[in-house]
């Protein structure tokens, strides 16, 4: 079996592609860069750092690596003839990789079983995305071609901090992952990943992963951020951080059990678990790290402004979301393009435009107006 796995980073390397190999698949690690490329070619297995309860040393071997930018044939070819097709390169640069694996369906022979393709990235239906980008440059071949492939959407759970400049391709990560993905399109021949599961309804696990992890993992970032702490583990260990971190997650969680029918001490337990793991010594995660990208994580359906609104929708308490909120349009790092973008449009635009414009947020939503003034106060000087 072949996995072809778009995204040679961290995530890729120790999450996605180290259970692809663990499932019995050859992945080809597919990339931009070059230097990351060569050194994946030039060697013959990579170890996964495993830290915190449970954790091991685990070994990958078997793969191989193609850079997409100066041999996209090779690539093609690759699709052409796996079994797997998966992504861990960021929501933003899915319309990116579409026109390769659009090629690579186009090689296929016509009576190979079709592609499983699944994007595993921190976002809401991420392979509907992708599919969409590959019927846009697939035209008007898409007829023959959705026929071999199989879109899944998936919802991906594990940290993957920065690393150690001198790690090489190794990679250090929690021990703790989660890898669900939607049985339905398979029609019961779902592809052979052992350390994945396969659910009905995909909804609540996304946005359980969405509004927990993400949510929580950005909150600490911009909390930890302006109490001028640098490390993700000290700052939920911090009382007053982790007391705000605590409060957001409370909001969030109150919103998952009514929406989608959790339980109520599963949820708990899960927020639990997940304020146990950021507060892991083991993780060198920096805030500055976790909180890039600002613009993204405030926009309409993302971590804060997803359950914020529907929380305001539906009459509900979101005052921890809001100075969460508040907080993140605090962020600034000048090596981070997002949190100079967001500096510089807090700039120029008054508070009703900033917030329409960031958050996707019309005038007339319940949640609007307390957007708006959280906006004022920072640029309020």
């Amino acid at each position: 079996m072949k996995a072809v796995h778009f995204g040679a980073g961290n995530i890729g390397r120790g999450f996605v592609g180290l259970l692809l190999h663990d499932a019995g698949y050859d992945v080809v690690f597919s990339d931009v860069n070059p230097v990351l490329i060569d050194q994946l070619k030039a060697a013959d297995r990579y170890t996964v750092h495993e830290v915190g309860e449970g954790g091991v040393d685990r070994v990958v071997t078997g793969f191989d690596a193609v850079n997409s930018a100066e041999n996209e044939d090779a690539v093609v070819q690759e699709i052409a003839t796996a079994d797997v097709v998966t992504t861990a390169v960021g929501p933003n640069v899915l319309r990116f990789i579409a026109p390769v694996i659009a090629k690579g369906l186009a090689a296929r022979s016509a009576d190979a079983a079709p592609v499983a393709v699944m994007a595993c990235e921190n976002a809401i239906g991420a392979t509907d995305t992708l599919r969409e980008s590959i019927i846009e440059n697939a035209g008007g071949d898409w007829a023959t071609l959705q026929q071999r492939a199989v879109f899944a959407n998936t919802a991906v759970d594990r940290i993957v901090p920065a690393q150690d400049a001198s790690s090489g391709i190794d990679v250090t990560v929690e021990a703790f992952y989660e890898w669900a993905i939607e049985r339905g399109p398979f029609a019961g021949n779902e592809p052979p990943i052992t350390g994945a599961h396969f659910v009905d309804d995909l909804a609540p696990y996304i946005e359980r992963k969405l509004f927990t992890v993400n949510t929580g993992h950005a909150s600490t970032a911009y909390f930890g951020f302006l109490a001028g702490i640098d490390k993700i583990s000290d700052a939920i260990t911090d009382p007053n951080v982790g007391a705000k971190v605590r409060r957001v997650l409370e909001e969030t969680s109150a919103y998952l059990v009514q929406t989608h029918g959790l339980d109520v001490a599963t949820q708990d337990a899960y927020r639990e678990t997940i304020l146990t793991r950021f507060a892991n010594p083991h993780l060198p995660d920096t805030v500055q790290r976790v909180g890039r990208q600002p613009l993204r994580k405030l926009s309409r359906h993302e971590r804060f402004i997803g359950p914020a609104a529907a929380i305001a929708e539906n009459g509900g308490s979101c005052d921890a979301l809001i100075e969460a909120i508040g907080a993140a349009l605090q962020f600034h790092i000048p090596e981070d393009e997002q949190s100079q973008e967001m500096a510089d449009l807090l700039e120029e635009l008054d508070a009703a435009q900033f917030t329409e414009q960031v958050t996707g947020l019309e005038p007339r939503h319940p949640l609007f107006d307390r957007v708006r003034d959280e906006v004022a106060a920072v640029k309020r000087p």
